[in-house]
C-alpha cells in the first residue's frame, strides 16, 4: 500500500476518457468524461476504498476542472460529485453548463 505522504498527481487518460489521481504510482482514483461540442461531461467519479479520506476525490476534480478551463472547454456537472463540488467551487461558474435532458441521452448513447 501507498504511503499516506505521497502526493498525488492527476493525469488527463484521453485514451479512456478520464482523468486518474494517482499515489505513489498507484491509481487511487478516476473522473470519467465524454466530450461533446466544446463540453466535457463528467458523469462518475470514485476513490478507491483503500484511498478513501484522504480529500483525493476533490483534488481530482480541481485538477479536471483546472485542464477543462485550460483547454478552452465547458463543463457539464452529470457525475453528482462533481455536481456536488461545483456548488461549493464559484470560479468555475463561467464554464460550467447546466445538465439537460438532451446531454443525458447523448451521453446515454456515447456509453451504449
Amino acid at each position: 500500500m501507498s504511503s499516506p505522504s505521497a502526493a498525488p498527481t492527476v493525469e488527463r487518460r484521453d485514451d479512456r476518457h478520464r482523468y486518474e489521481i494517482l499515489v505513489a504510482g498507484e491509481r487511487a482514483g478516476l473522473t470519467a468524461f465524454r466530450d461533446h461540442l466544446g463540453q466535457r461531461v463528467f458523469y462518475h467519479t470514485v476513490i478507491d476504498d483503500a484511498f478513501a479520506g484522504r480529500g483525493l476525490a476533490a483534488e481530482l476534480v480541481r485538477q479536471a476542472l483546472a485542464d477543462v478551463r485550460a483547454q478552452g472547454m465547458r463543463i457539464v456537472p452529470v457525475c453528482p460529485y462533481v455536481a456536488k463540488y461545483l456548488t461549493t467551487h464559484d470560479e468555475f461558474d463561467d464554464i460550467t453548463d447546466p445538465v439537460t435532458s438532451e446531454i443525458l441521452s447523448w451521453l446515454e448513447g456515447e456509453r451504449g
